[in-house]
């Protein structure tokens, strides 16, 4: 009986014994392993399952969606590549992954950095000991990662030929403004890193990249162009295409603020050029001969006088022209023309429009007058009649290609997006503008430009506007071949003295 007795204490203490080492293995039983939990950390973090990431982490934030979401579509991560190194035990609970990865940013492409992956027991369990700095070390103690713009630089204006435009080409008054037309949508970005008490850190940089616009200047025309105003004070020069109307050069010295695209003055003997075509148009030709008097007056009306008070008998039309017979274009103009007549010609070419050029500008005007002084003024580019450097520009221009065309700096589409629609082409009749083109050369031929050393295939006008109280402006308007120019010298001088010789040095600079 005692035997039995001792055999279910044993047993009972077996008993007892057993279930109290269970209990003490069960409670020291760790789930998983560092090395599963990381691996499965990582997975969902390429799959970017944030949620499958916050179950492996020990008590995540109530923002860790958030920063994960907030960081990807504020740096416009498209993917993540993670390349995770071996798993190193820090002690009986705790490991660690020192891991490599790479973000590819749609706007700067890849981003790589490195990282640590802390693991710990927690609850019987291996977590991920997160903090922010898991997803990059540089968020560590309220650290911020942003894309930043970086700001435009301005847009680069160049020739037609994708050069740079010349130095000191006298353009800059006129391209300078324009820069912004086209830096507007240009920027660049930038990933800075801000930490507090700290400087920003940029840690990617996609420059702004250079916006170059081409406009319609020719660098060797542009180049010849400013050259010819060195040493010039109070000048400018406009060289335009007459087969596309580009403007191929723009070189600018006027002074105290005035623009030789925007702003007009009197064109003197150079508005010739449309009373002669206003006079062709009425029937006339370049051999009908005409009176050139020393001086002439309209019936009740004021007297006209020369140059020099020339006097030159009889000559042809062409002559006339070629010498700035004053007198003959007002007898011819007060009888043959009505102030309609010349303002309608006028127009035709150009006057009393504006000028979509993609800087602006406007051509020309002259008033309606019933006064036959004011009239004879008219005809000989003085009395209401005014024209731009840029509008004389393209009556020389229409005389050598038989169409006055819209002047333009920039491309057609950029002109219309900068200045709006411009005025169509005109055709103008053959017969006039070839009367024109044997007048015009009859000009430096052995009229008043002639002897001057001008390059063979020109031909031009010469104009002399008084100004009252100062000394008068000197203009010379021509073209050869495909290329046609006016030079303007403000209170300069004569259009002989003062405008032809810069057309010289530029043509021959050419």
């Amino acid at each position: 009986m005692r035997r039995r007795r001792l055999i279910v204490l044993v047993i009972a203490i077996v008993a007892i014994s057993g279930a109290g080492l269970f209990a003490f293995l069960a409670a020291g039983h760790v789930k998983g392993s560092a090395a599963r939990t990381a691996a499965g950390y990582f997975d969902a973090w390429r799959k970017g399952d944030v949620v499958g990431m916050a179950l492996l982490v020990d008590r995540p934030p109530a923002d860790f969606y958030d920063r994960h979401r907030s960081l990807s579509e504020e740096l416009h991560v498209k993917s993540i590549e993670l390349t995770p190194g071996p798993v190193r035990s820090t002690g009986e609970e705790s490991a660690e992954v020192r891991f490599s990865g790479v973000r590819e940013l749609t706007d700067l492409g890849s981003w790589p950095f490195d990282s640590l992956l802390r693991l710990g027991v927690r609850d019987r369990a291996w977590r991920v000991l997160w903090t922010p700095e898991t997803l990059h070390p540089l968020l560590k103690d309220g650290g911020t990662l942003e894309l930043e713009e970086v700001e435009a630089s301005a847009a680069e204006l160049v020739t037609s030929e994708g050069d740079k435009i010349p130095n000191d080409s006298y353009a800059d008054a006129y391209l300078n403004p324009l820069k912004p037309e086209f830096a507007a949508a240009n920027h660049g970005l930038e990933l800075v890193a801000k930490s507090p008490g700290q400087p920003d850190k940029a840690l990617l940089t996609r420059l702004p990249k250079a916006n170059v616009e081409r406009t319609t200047l020719s660098r060797q025309v542009q180049a010849a162009a400013a050259r010819a105003l060195d040493g010039v004070a109070n000048s400018s020069i406009v060289v335009v295409r007459p087969s596309t109307g580009e403007i191929l050069a723009l070189a600018d010295r006027l002074e105290d603020n005035f623009s030789a695209v925007r702003d007009a003055f009197p064109p003197g003997s150079t508005f010739k050029t449309i009373v002669a075509a206003a006079l062709l148009e009425k029937g006339m030709s370049p051999a009908d001969e005409v009176g050139c008097p020393a001086s002439y007056a309209p019936p009740f009306s004021a007297l006209i006088s020369n140059d020099g008070d020339a006097e030159r008998g009889t000559v042809t039309f062409a002559d006339a022209f070629a010498y700035s017979c004053n007198t003959t274009f007002v007898e011819q103009a007060t009888t043959r023309l009505t102030m309609e007549d010349l303002r309608r010609t006028a127009a035709r070419w150009g006057f009393d429009r504006p000028m979509a050029t993609g800087v602006g500008g406007r051509c020309g005007s002259i008033q309606q007058t019933d006064n036959t002084d004011m009239f004879s003024l008219n005809v000989i580019g003085q009395g209401t009649v005014v024209a731009t450097p840029l509008c004389m520009a393209t009556v020389a221009a229409a005389v050598q290609s038989g169409t006055w065309r819209s002047p333009r700096l920039l491309s057609k589409e950029d002109v219309r997006r900068v200045d709006g629609e411009p005025f169509p082409d005109v055709r103008l009749e053959e017969g006039v503008v070839g009367a024109l083109r044997e007048m015009m050369a009859a000009v430096v031929d052995h009229g008043t430009a002639s002897g001057s050393g001008l390059p063979a295939g020109v031909a031009g006008k010469t104009g002399t506007a008084e100004v009252e109280g100062r000394t008068s402006h000197g203009w010379f308007i021509g073209y050869r071949d495909d290329l046609a120019f006016c030079v303007f010298v403000r209170n300069g001088g004569s259009g002989r003295s003062a405008a032809v010789p810069i057309a010289v040095r530029f043509l021959n600079g050419l």
